[in-house]
Order: C-alpha cells, then sequence, then structure tokens
C-alpha cells in the first residue's frame, strides 16, 4: 500500500510580496527552500493562518538569504503581504519506509530567517 505523508513543512513564514499580474506562484527564498528539502517548481499546499485560505501551487526560486516570500497570479487574491502562511509539500510512501520517515520542519521567526530545523 503506498500512504501520503507530510515531507517537509516551512512554519509560519510571512508574505513580502504579492502581484496577480504574474503568471502564477510562490516565489520562495531558496535557502528557505533547501532547509525544508523542497525543490522549485515543486506543487506545495499553502495555509494561510491570518484568512483561513488554503491553496495548492508550485515554488519559485527567490533570492537565496532575502527571506522573500511572493505570492503571485491568482493565489494572490488568497494571500497579502504581511499574511502568515504555512508551506507544505507532502510525499507517497510505501507502508516499510513510512515507519523510518520524518519530515523536514523549517519554523521561522517574524522576518522568515530559519529559528530552527527539526527532522
Amino acid at each position: 500500500m503506498i500512504v501520503s505523508f507530510l515531507k517537509s513543512k516551512i512554519h509560519r513564514a510571512k508574505v513580502t510580496y504579492s502581484e496577480v499580474d504574474y503568471e502564477g506562484s510562490l516565489g520562495l527564498d531558496e535557502e528557505l527552500m533547501n532547509a525544508a528539502g523542497m525543490r522549485e517548481f515543486e506543487r506545495v499546499e499553502v495555509y494561510n493562518v491570518t484568512n483561513g485560505e488554503r491553496f495548492s501551487t508550485y515554488l519559485i526560486k527567490e533570492k537565496p538569504g532575502s527571506g522573500r516570500v511572493g505570492v503571485y497570479g491568482a493565489a494572490a487574491h488568497k494571500a497579502r503581504e504581511g499574511d502568515i502562511i504555512i508551506i507544505t509539500s507532502y510525499c507517497s510512501l510505501t507502508e516499510d519506509q513510512a515507519e523510518f520517515h520524518r519530515p523536514h520542519i523549517v519554523l521561522l521567526d517574524e522576518n522568515n530567517r530559519i529559528k530552527m530545523v527539526k527532522s
């Protein structure tokens, strides 16, 4: 049997920029992506703590160390500058793999700097 598990999570990222007139995606500081084990163009689920919205999109790289979290295209209607979001990715595992799997959890401060990484 194949089961779906949390692969990685970036907790309490602050949106620093949003732009509706863009083809769409979530821009994320490349250092944050690497810390969470996320990749450019990977599908992510986004949970907006500020307004309760939820949406799916894919990642694009923002400048490493910039702290930038940009919400683009249609998703910009669901998250605005200053909103706090949780970004997650998931993976499919066999039951044997799931027994030993631990997700990468990245906790951020109010400036999108890494406070802690758990895995």
